[in-house]
């Protein structure tokens, strides 16, 4: 435990759902603890991340299902979307998050401050609102990612996805820079909800991450849906028309895309401005992020640093073990390293796409003997539908041993099913051990049982 002359044992820099995890665990463990937060407690997943985009998923989702109901026999007559009744639902329940938070906060005797705090000595925390300054025997790093957006003209006058939940209303029609998991979910929300949706990318590939048979799909399943994309492009300004309409001036020299909103989601970088790592001797890495090692470690001894803001995992439920793991060792007396293999991951796209462990590519470069076995079915809800979207599947296997070693999927309910899924690739388990399983049936999960 710290020395009796700290104001406090632990000092956490950024209540967010891994800062807030330490925040909890080490004060159960007998610490005094006091985090600080620059906006809201619960951070980007709560605020204006994960959760109220998931909220905005679910609303999406209905159109497809209201067309599902008319293939059912249902005749839903004057069925119509209202975005501020969405928007407003949704940010009464940030609302809702922001205060649980808090409540686990104060519920476990946790200081916090609405400030912003930065790092004036290896033990020193300034709170540049009041001016206070206050000492902790630990400093914990969790102010996580913020959205990039590159330096263009005009933008100012673009959206990034801390604040397209704010919406006045639904725009007619929506450019998006970007290809990744964020840019393909609103892409998918907005297109769904009725927008006309452009995406333009610098390269020719979306998801780059994931296997590219599903992204493919995907890619080919959203041109289908109506979604179009500009590739091997970039922004080159965003300029406002008399109507108060954008322009898109895209960097190959084409016309220009009219809209009335344009979502910068290329990537997010570790929200370092500004914390003063640098008083302590913290170099950042290149994309302002904390170098940590096992035990999340700075330079610095007493500065750590969890979750996205470092240059490990940035998911949520990674920032979450981070911040438990953190806690443990240093205030429990109980060390137990975060393992990074085998994460499971999902794009709640329209349809949602999920995977666990390697892709096909990763496994033929790790291994010299791989099996692939998929799975291209059309599910049983979409066997009215007048769209002609399949499920894939897809299990990589090591040769040698039979582990599984990466499943994939892509189809109605995937990142439910994956969760379960992953377990097997964390465990180990063999093709033969998924072929002695019985189906369960009739569902889209029993593919993952079926392939031969």
């Amino acid at each position: 435990m710290a020395q009796p002359q700290w104001d406090y044992d632990l000092f956490v820099i950024g209540a967010g759902s891994g800062g807030v995890r330490a925040s909890r665990i080490a004060a159960s463990h007998g610490a005094r603890v006091a985090v600080a937060e620059s906006f809201r407690i619960g951070g980007t997943c709560v605020i204006r991340g994960c959760v109220p985009k998931k909220l905005l998923v679910y609303a999406a989702q209905f159109s497809d299902d209201l067309a599902h109901a008319a293939d059912y026999g249902w005749t839903i007559a004057g069925a119509t979307f209202d975005w501020p009744t969405l928007r407003d639902a949704v940010a009464r329940d940030v609302d809702r998050l922001n205060a649980a938070y808090t409540r686990t906060l104060d519920s476990n005797h946790v200081a916090h401050f609405l400030d912003h705090a930065e790092v004036v000595g290896p033990h020193d925390v300034r709170l540049r609102e009041s001016g206070r300054t206050v000492t902790a025997g630990k400093i914990l790093i969790a102010t996580g990612a913020w959205p990039v957006v590159p330096d263009f003209p005009g933008a100012d006058l673009c959206l990034t996805s801390n604040e397209v939940f704010q919406l006045a209303s639904l725009p007619a029609r929506v450019v998006i820079a970007g290809a990744g998991y964020i840019a393909m979910e609103f892409a998918g929300i907005f297109n769904a909800l009725g927008s006309a949706v452009t995406v333009v990318n610098r390269s020719d590939a979306i998801l780059r991450s994931y296997d590219s048979d599903l992204t493919e799909r995907l890619l080919a399943i959203t041109r289908a849906r109506g979604i179009a994309y500009r590739f091997n492009c970039g922004f080159e300004r965003v300029e406002k028309a008399a109507d108060g309409s954008l322009l898109v001036y895209l960097r190959d020299g084409s016309t220009p895309i009219p809209a009335d909103a344009v979502l910068v989601a290329i990537g997010r970088r570790a929200n370092t401005d500004g914390l003063g790592l640098e008083s302590v001797g913290i170099t950042l890495g290149a994309r302002g992020e904390v170098p940590v090692d096992n035990d999340a470690r700075t330079i610095c001894p007493s500065v750590f640093a969890i979750g996205d803001v470092t240059d490990r995992v940035q998911l949520t439920p990674v920032a979450i073990r981070e911040g438990q793991a953190f806690a443990d060792a240093q205030f429990g007396g109980k060390r137990a390293a975060v393992a990074y293999d085998a994460i499971p991951s999902a794009v709640f796209s329209q349809p949602p796409l999920a995977a666990v462990g390697l892709t096909e590519a990763e496994a033929r470069a790790a291994y010299p003997d791989v099996r692939v076995f998929t799975s291209d079915f059309r599910p049983m809800k979409n066997t009215f539908s007048q769209r002609i979207e399949r499920g894939f599947y897809k299990l990589v296997v090591d040769g040698a041993t039979d582990r599984i070693v990466g499943i994939h999927m892509i189809g109605p309910d995937a990142p439910e099913i994956l969760q379960a899924a992953a377990i097997a690739v964390k465990a180990g388990l063999t093709k033969a051990d998924f072929d002695s399983t019985i189906a369960l049936h009739p569902s889209m999960a029993e593919e993952l049982v079926l392939m031969r």
